[in-house]
């Protein structure tokens, strides 16, 4: 049943999205994939990650793209392949650059060139307000705590090495947390309207989350339909503001559906020479920021 509001339309889109991806068969899956390959050699295969597909297995997942790396390395090069292996990984609702390698070596070489800050990637999304400065670099550690509530859940939260001296204001050096990481995410605003910014990020370490922990309480910025890291003592929808509501032509209620705007724009990596790669973000994203009235730069 297709709703003829195009609101109502938009809503069930956005609800359907992870669903689709989990209900169809591995081989489709794996063929979906091989259409959002952007890019081939010997060594690597480069695919578009559609939005809501995890990269690895878990309970109640029923597709990943770990579980598909045989089939779609069948597809690719007819019939007689060894699996693709995964390089490194992205959230399950990121959508965008992805980077496996053909054969156990090339994977080993290229997490050797992430783990060394080698690989240089880029990231858009949308978020909620404006940072302050417009252009910057976060530099917080990072570690995963168990919040306590009605719904106790863990989450990724900020760990840093400095605090303000309640007395006088100044800033002084507190103990490291042992099991902190550190991370780096520089930042600059493309563009700002309705209450909301299309933000390019850098991260220059990847731990786990780090864009997204980094912008919610390193900048009080989240990312637009980042229900998890929008509070931090409960898991509950993001709220947003009354302008973006209208913008969106959504009621707070149906906030829920939104999903995280995070894509990784571009990826550039140094294999003998510098590969460079760029995937456009998904229609999706770029409906929410026409609605929203953020204008994309042009490359």
């Amino acid at each position: 049943q297709i709703p003829k509001d195009p609101t109502q339309r938009w809503l069930q889109e956005l609800a359907a999205l992870s669903q689709q991806l989990q209900q169809v068969h591995p081989n489709v899956l794996a063929k979906i994939l091989k259409q959002r390959t952007v890019y081939q050699n010997e060594d690597i295969v480069v695919i578009d990650k559609p939005y809501g597909l995890p990269v690895h297995g878990g309970p109640g997942i029923k597709n990943c793209i770990a579980d598909v790396l045989p089939i779609l390395a069948k597809m690719l090069e007819n019939m007689k392949a060894d699996p693709l292996h995964l390089c490194h990984r992205l959230d399950k609702e990121t959508t965008g650059v992805m980077v496996l390698a053909r054969s156990k070596e090339a994977a080993e070489k290229i997490r050797l060139l992430f783990k060394t800050r080698q690989v240089e990637k880029i990231y858009w999304a949308v978020v909620l307000g404006d940072p302050d400065p417009v252009e910057g670099v976060v530099e917080i550690p990072i570690v995963e705590k168990e919040v306590k509530s009605h719904q106790s859940h863990y989450k990724m939260t900020l760990a840093p090495n400095y605090r303000l001296r309640p007395e006088d204001g100044k800033v002084m050096k507190i103990r490291k947390n042992r099991n902190a990481e550190s991370a780096v995410t520089r930042y600059r605003q493309l563009a700002r309207a309705s209450a909301c910014s299309l933000l390019e990020l850098q991260p220059v370490t990847g731990v786990k989350h780090q864009i997204r922990v980094h912008l919610a309480y390193g900048l009080g910025c989240p990312i637009l339909g980042d229900h998890k890291y929008s509070h931090w003592s409960k898991l509950a929808p993001q709220k947003l503001p009354e302008l973006t509501l209208r913008r969106l032509k959504i009621e707070q209620s149906k906030a829920r559906h939104l999903p995280l705007h995070l894509h990784a724009h571009r990826l550039c990596l140094p294999l003998g020479q510098p590969l460079d790669f760029v995937c456009k973000p998904p229609l999706l994203f770029q409906k929410t920021l026409r609605k929203l009235e953020l204008d994309i730069p042009k490359d």
